[in-house]
């Protein structure tokens, strides 16, 4: 990271800790309008309200099942999210780093991760890395992150080991997105107990309904024995294919789980998506007029919104 680009990015958080916090009212942040019309105006004024509660958002990406999109939502709705005006930080939780490589970080090169900030050995403001999105930041992932499963078990705190590392931090980002690993070991409990709100991307096929009710009980057991705070915000349908009859049914089926919590965004089936990651970039910065595009857009317009429900839960 260069100097330029640190003090680039200080003077952005600067900015946020100094603005002007005024508190506006639910109906104040009503009338602003529909976000495809003013956007601008409901930032405004989300922003200036949420401003008085300084702690940012913590989101945990999770679901055990893998290729659901986990990590296409985590690097998508974060780059959404900060062309929104949002600060936001990406936590690469999988041993796979593939959110640290598909937003243009090379894993390869990084001496200290969050395996080390998890540990201990390094504070997470010292491991976080730019991206091509001016207020979207990476704390990455490397491969000897496969080794904290392990490493986690004979400490205390065990499963607060991510949230107290993320503490020092949490103040320079409107939100902090998890994208934990395809398994339900240490490192995703640790993510969601650092989380405030819990997101899970589902397939639209038979089999990735399997196991969502594992899922659901390990998030409702850390609720109850471990952070009462921590809820589940929703589920997000991806690879849709509005041509199939099996879609739509594993829609309907969602509702069973989820009867109050389906985002009304479904992210599509998108040879665009799965081309991104491999050119190191965002839908947004790669291709912001496809559908996978417009659908992620859409989605971080919708969390941007439950920002007022959010406001009043803290």
């Amino acid at each position: 990271m260069t100097t330029k680009t640190i003090h680039g990015f200080n003077s952005l958080v600067n900015q946020r800790k100094t603005r002007k916090k005024v508190t506006y009212g639910l109906t104040d942040l009503r009338s602003c309008g529909p976000v495809a019309v003013g956007n601008q105006a409901l930032n405004k004024g989300l922003r200036q309200a949420y401003d008085t509660r300084v702690m940012g958002r913590i989101i945990s990406v999770v679901n055990q099942k893998g290729g659901v999109g986990k990590t296409t939502t985590a690097i998508n709705l974060g780059a959404y999210l900060a062309e929104a005006g949002k600060f936001v930080l990406i936590v690469d939780l999988d041993p796979q780093a593939n959110a640290t490589s598909g937003i243009g970080v090379d894993f390869q090169t990084i001496e200290r991760g969050v395996y080390e900030a998890v540990l201990g050995d390094v504070s997470m403001k010292e491991i976080v890395q730019p991206t091509a999105h001016d207020t979207l930041r990476i704390a990455p992932a490397t491969p000897a992150l496969a080794g904290l499963n392990v490493e986690l078990v004979p400490m205390e705190r065990r499963e607060h080991r991510l949230r107290d590392s993320l503490l020092e931090i949490r103040h320079d980002y409107d939100y902090i997105l998890i994208d934990c690993p395809p398994t339900l070991g240490l490192i995703t409990l640790n993510g969601i107990v650092a989380a405030d709100e819990v997101l899970i991307p589902v397939q639209a096929e038979y089999f990735a309904l399997e196991g969502l009710g594992q899922l659901l009980e390990t998030v409702n057991l850390v609720k109850d024995r471990i952070r009462p705070e921590v809820n589940i915000l929703g589920a997000v349908l991806t690879m849709y294919d509005g041509r199939t009859k099996l879609s739509e049914d594993v829609l309907q089926e969602l509702y069973k789980y989820f009867p109050n919590n389906i985002f009304r965004s479904v992210v599509p089936r998108s040879v665009r998506l799965a081309e991104a990651p491999s050119f190191g970039r965002s839908i947004a910065a790669f291709d912001r007029f496809s559908k996978g595009a417009k659908a992620y857009e859409r989605l971080a317009r919708e969390i941007i919104e439950t920002e007022i429900n959010h406001i009043k839960a803290v």
